[in-house]
């Protein structure tokens, strides 16, 4: 996680210290602000589908924003960014059984991401690039007596790295369709309501989300 946390300040070093070598006219420079909406599937690990010979899952509709700075050095497009998002996936039953990977009855919660990118343009309005760096995620414990709904909730650490192209459809304003992976390793569980976080524990958690964007150029 540490690596990637590095490389996610890096890349924010790198797009804030560098604007003033950046092409003026290019498409893909400044900062910019955008809407995501795409598909969202969390899963167990390979390690527990090994173990448990089961491949149980969660999807659900991913939304969120999202910002970020880019700076087009010529060759490579250079950018730092950030992102806030939620999803409607939660466990469910399924002929009769539960859906389970490890957490029990579960929902996701907000995803928090910060990365960076680097990428090649193929034409004056196109760029295909890559992402990487850290994310942090919540499931939340759906559990309920009577009509006390409980807060608690797991807190995942992880990594995420993705790839996608980006299309300009004006001078300021843009579209994009992006793959991405997560891998969570970490886990903390929050008892709600003050209560004190577990201990760092181990986890084998898989996401993969396929998301459209739309954002303005500034």
């Amino acid at each position: 996680m540490k690596k990637f946390l590095a490389i996610a300040t890096a890349g924010s070093a790198i797009a804030v210290a560098t604007p003033v070598f950046a092409q003026e006219d290019s498409t893909f420079t400044g900062p910019r602000v955008e809407a995501i909406i795409g598909y969202d599937k969390v899963k167990a690990g390979s390690s527990i589908d090994d173990i448990y010979d089961r491949n149980n899952s969660m999807d659900g509709l991913l939304y969120g924003i999202g910002v970020g700075y880019d700076a087009d050095l010529g060759g490579v497009v250079l950018g730092a960014e950030a992102e806030l998002s939620d999803s409607t996936a939660k466990t469910r039953f399924r002929n009769g059984e539960m859906q389970d990977f490890g957490y029990g009855r579960v929902k996701t919660g907000r995803d928090i991401y910060i990365g960076a990118r680097v990428g090649a343009k193929v034409g004056p309005s196109t760029l295909i690039y890559a992402k990487g760096g850290y994310t942090n995620a919540q499931l939340k414990a759906i559990a309920n007596y009577g009509d006390v709904d409980y807060g608690s909730k797991f807190k995942l650490d992880g990594w995420r790295v993705g790839a996608g192209v980006e299309q300009a459809i004006s001078t300021n304003t843009f579209a994009k369709i992006e793959y991405r992976y997560s891998k969570y390793e970490d886990a903390k569980f929050d008892f709600g309501d003050g209560g004190p976080d577990t201990h760092s524990f181990d986890v084998d958690t898989d996401r993969h989300q396929v998301v459209a964007a739309v954002g303005m150029r500034f």
